[in-house]
């Protein structure tokens, strides 16, 4: 539902230079050696699948889109560095070229097609369907690779959220055929998804050559912590990159936008309720992955490390990348991160979609220590 179904009047009031504050980051930044070679790669994958029109083609490959897999994987194998790099690419071809800024991106029934038919060439890359078009090659090429370097249940993982992302920017593309902005929980639960956080994790097992067994992966306190970290990182993306999706012309959704519509607030006050709601969710996230790692076997506690390299990876990239950066039209954001949380309350936050979170962690007040909460024992 839009605002004005609500009763609620959007400001009026445009910020058009808001400034991004530092962001809260407890985990160091790292990067793979190989992160030049592994752009130079990319780039020319790009060029030989002819990913997007010749147009966003151009701006992809200048956005360093190597450099964030390798800051990813920083200490992972080269040729899934350059294979998850290649697929980011390929997945903003696919989402920049026919979601955001296509005509597909408002007839959902026709872009729902579209997809269906990468998704079965994805699931059987054998399938005669789509020969001539380079969206349609590039996922043949990427899930041979896949096979080539993971597991058969690491290749159907990825499938599956494959999936997951398709169903969710569907999803997105009905709202900005009606022009309407979800509320607050269904914004939340669609960004789990359309972020497509959960397509690189099969990714950061294949990194390191190993795969997570199903008891483990499958624990209610893992699933959270992967969907904690795909949070975080798609309410940072939102927020660094705001001033590129409010300057473009036509729809745009994100969390500030949801913050504004829902609640009346104004720009300002929006970011810093984005800051504060994520920050809470770092909190937990820090807590249960440290918890889980006390406990947990060698390929779990890589697993978490690989998340924390994930959200840290997403960060670096976000602030320093020409897609956020925006350098023709200059976006105010922080050249560093900061220590400490701006809000560290250990009090779920009021989104049913993901409040059961919190269920992890002994209730404690509505100010608890950020890095010193025990964590319940989970099944």
């Amino acid at each position: 539902m839009a605002s004005e179904h609500l009763g609620i009047e959007r400001q009026a009031v445009v910020e058009p230079d808001l400034t991004v504050p530092p962001i809260f980051s407890p985990i160091p930044p790292a990067i793979h050696p190989c992160h030049a070679d592994i752009d130079v790669q990319t780039a020319a994958w790009a060029e030989t699948f002819r990913i997007g029109s010749d147009e966003l083609r151009g701006k992809l490959v200048r956005q360093d889109i190597g450099t964030f897999s390798a800051r990813i994987l920083p200490e992972g194998r080269e040729e899934v560095v350059s294979l998850l790099a290649d697929f980011v690419l390929w997945l903003f071809g696919v989402d920049d070229g026919h979601c955001e800024e296509g005509e597909l991106g408002h007839r959902p029934g026709d872009l729902a097609g579209l997809l269906h038919r990468l998704l079965r060439i994805a699931q059987n890359p054998e399938a005669a369907m789509l020969l001539d078009d380079p969206l349609a090659a590039g996922v043949r090429d990427l899930r041979l690779r896949v096979d080539r370097y993971g597991t058969a249940g690491q290749t159907a993982r990825w499938v599956d959220a494959l999936r997951e992302y398709f169903f969710s920017v569907v999803w997105e593309a009905a709202h900005r055929r009606a022009g309407t902005v979800p509320d607050l929980n269904d914004y939340t639960l669609m960004r789990l998804y359309d972020g497509a956080t959960s397509m690189v994790l099969p990714m950061l097992e294949m990194g390191y050559g190993y795969e997570l067994q199903p008891h483990e992966r499958d624990r209610t306190a893992v699933r959270a912590v992967a969907e904690m970290a795909s949070f975080i990182i798609t309410w940072d993306n939102d927020i660094f990159s705001h001033r590129k999706e409010r300057s473009s012309l036509g729809f745009y959704l994100n969390i500030l936008r949801v913050l504004e519509e829902h609640h009346g607030l104004t720009t300002g006050q929006a970011l810093d309720t984005a800051i504060s709601q994520r920050d809470r969710v770092m909190c937990l996230y820090m807590r249960v992955s440290e918890h889980l790692a006390e406990t947990g076997s060698p390929q779990l506690r890589q697993y978490l490390r690989s998340l924390s390299s994930f959200i840290r990876g997403a960060q670096d990239w976000g602030i320093s990348s020409v897609r956020y950066t925006t350098p023709d039209d200059p976006a105010n954001l922080p050249p560093v991160f900061r220590d400490t949380p701006t809000d560290d309350s250990g009090e779920p936050l009021d989104i049913p979609a993901v409040a059961w979170w919190w269920e992890l962690v002994p209730r404690q007040g509505a100010a608890v220590p950020w890095g010193r909460v025990p964590l319940k024992q989970t099944a």
